[in-house]
């Protein structure tokens, strides 16, 4: 359904107040072509993670550039010393991270994941593990996925796997495989259709990279 960028913009500002993660905070929305852009502050990363995720629900979002800062009140500030305990607690006790292949640095607030792991759903649990936790301003993922060998037939069970998804548009999408990585191409109609797309693609065994240039439309 085609939506003008004023009516976008309704919708998205609609969104953001409709979800309780997001609250009552001052976060401007400016829509071109389609593209969204988010501006102001929030006193959490998880309420901005929470408030890009928002927007990606938004039928007819074909991008969205999250330009908000993370403004820490006063109270909640703590040290890197305190984020990174906790950090470190948070990912051992978290039983989708390995431990102990995954580590975390903290620097002004800030969070660097650094390891190597067997699956990407392992990656993403590592971050948010972290990212909930008071004091951060920000997490950068840098855990890669450790090279496994290829299955040979690994683009034909992609495809399969997307046909089997009930909220993927399968027949407009084309997956290439070579060596591990993977490139999927072509259209959807949301951000949680190409997300659960991509997701398929990091679930097939061997993949340890996976490039992501589906449209949504």
């Amino acid at each position: 359904m085609f939506r003008t960028d004023m009516q976008l913009q309704r919708d998205v500002m609609d969104e953001l107040r409709w979800d309780p993660a997001v609250g009552q905070s001052e976060i401007g929305v400016a829509v071109k072509d389609g593209v969204v852009t988010l501006s102001g502050e929030v006193e959490t990363f998880a309420k901005r993670f929470a408030a890009m995720k928002a927007v990606e629900r938004v039928v007819g979002v074909r991008a969205v550039a999250g330009d908000i800062h993370v403004h820490i009140p006063a109270a909640a500030v703590k040290t890197d010393t305190e984020i990174a305990h906790a950090a470190a607690t948070a990912l051992d006790w978290d039983v989708e991270v390995p431990v102990p292949a995954v580590k975390a640095r903290v620097q002004n607030g800030w969070v660097w994941l650094e390891g190597e792991v067997d699956w990407q759903y392992q990656r993403i649990a590592a971050e948010r593990a972290v990212q909930y936790l008071v004091g951060v301003k920000g997490v950068t993922n840098g855990i890669r996925i450790a090279p496994q060998v290829s299955a040979p037939d690994v683009k034909k069970r992609i495809e399969t796997a997307l046909q089997r998804s009930a909220e993927v548009e399968a027949k407009h999408i084309t997956v290439e495989a070579l060596d591990g990585k993977v490139t999927l191409r072509g259209t959807v109609h949301s951000f949680t259709e190409r997300r659960d797309a991509e997701a398929a693609a990091w679930s097939a065994p061997g993949v340890h990279s996976v490039k992501d240039e589906l449209a949504v439309v």
